[in-house]
């Protein structure tokens, strides 16, 4: 599955690769594969390849969404087509900047084991004339040739902001390039699932937000108690330190109306300040930390 969209001389080259580096082809190669299509992207020039180490469990908090993505985490084998489910199309998340939409497209690719590729619009445009619309299908044609993946496309609202003027501004290369994408969100027949992420919903276009281009839309808001409680579990424990070791209820309480970056910032600055007065990280540190941040 995961060599599909590879040519018979790629997979042969990445199994020999395999055999040859480890004695034997498992499951556990499947990273391998996944760097022979890293060389593929790198060479088309327009998308991006992100390894990512995220996992779901490094989320804290948005359960909901995580439990929709579990469910569709089978979706994308055999025995799902002989079902009849056509391929997960993709998810928008729109919300509150700094609040872990990024970090979830990310973690997406690790947990369904599949590349992550990172559309970056701006990488679209050409200064030749019809180099722009034969850029998004080229780009297009790479995802689909390595599928099955997760595209993110991050911050789409700033993408389509500039449709509505496209004609005045750019001769309408703009409002082409997003048709185009937007066709293709719809009728595409690869398992290419699109994570798509945005803060500004008033400035996406209606055809975006229906149903069919894009399975579902989730708004992401400020974690709630219970959520800043597991984000700070989670940043302590990635930083070496034993959570039980901090006053969690009194820094939960603290660090009301944070986003998670902002509670993730507050712990690197304790962890700065406390490295400079040579001590161990105390939860002082962190709560003078999260007082400090307007």
């Amino acid at each position: 599955s995961a060599a599909g969209g590879l040519t018979l001389q790629e997979a042969e080259n990445v199994f020999a690769k395999t055999i040859v580096t480890d004695g034997k082809l498992t499951g556990d190669d499947v990273s391998t594969v996944f760097s022979e299509k890293q060389q593929i992207i790198r060479k088309s020039g327009l998308l991006e390849y992100y390894d990512s180490a995220s996992q779901l469990g490094d989320v804290g908090g948005m359960d909901q969404l995580k439990e929709w993505l579990q469910r569709r985490s089978l979706a994308f084998t055999e025995s799902a087509r002989k079902f009849g489910l056509p391929a997960p199309k993709g998810v928008l998340l729109v919300g509150v900047q700094g609040c872990g939409k990024s970090l979830c497209a990310k973690a997406v690719s690790r947990e369904w084991n599949m590349p992550l590729l990172r559309f970056d619009v701006g990488r679209m445009f050409s200064s030749l004339v019809g180099s722009s619309e034969e850029n998004i299908r080229r780009a297009i044609a790479v995802a689909e040739s390595i599928a099955p993946a997760v595209m993110w496309v991050d911050e789409i609202d700033k993408a389509f902001a500039g449709m509505s003027g496209s004609a005045g501004t750019d001769g309408g290369t703009t409002a082409r390039v997003m048709s185009t994408f937007l066709t293709w969100l719809s009728e595409k027949q690869k398992p290419v699932f699109v994570l798509a992420t945005a803060n500004d919903i008033s400035q996406l276009p209606p055809e975006l937000l229906r149903k069919g281009r894009l399975d579902e839309i989730f708004f992401v808001d400020l974690p709630a108690s219970a959520e800043r409680r597991s984000i700070l579990e989670i940043h302590l424990r990635k930083r070496g330190r034993n959570p039980a070791d901090f006053a969690l209820d009194e820094l939960t309480a603290a660090a009301h109306g944070f986003s998670g970056a902002e509670i993730e910032q507050a712990i690197i600055s304790a962890l700065y300040d406390a490295f400079y007065m040579g001590q161990e990280l105390r939860s002082q540190d962190v709560l003078r930390s999260i007082e400090e941040t307007v």
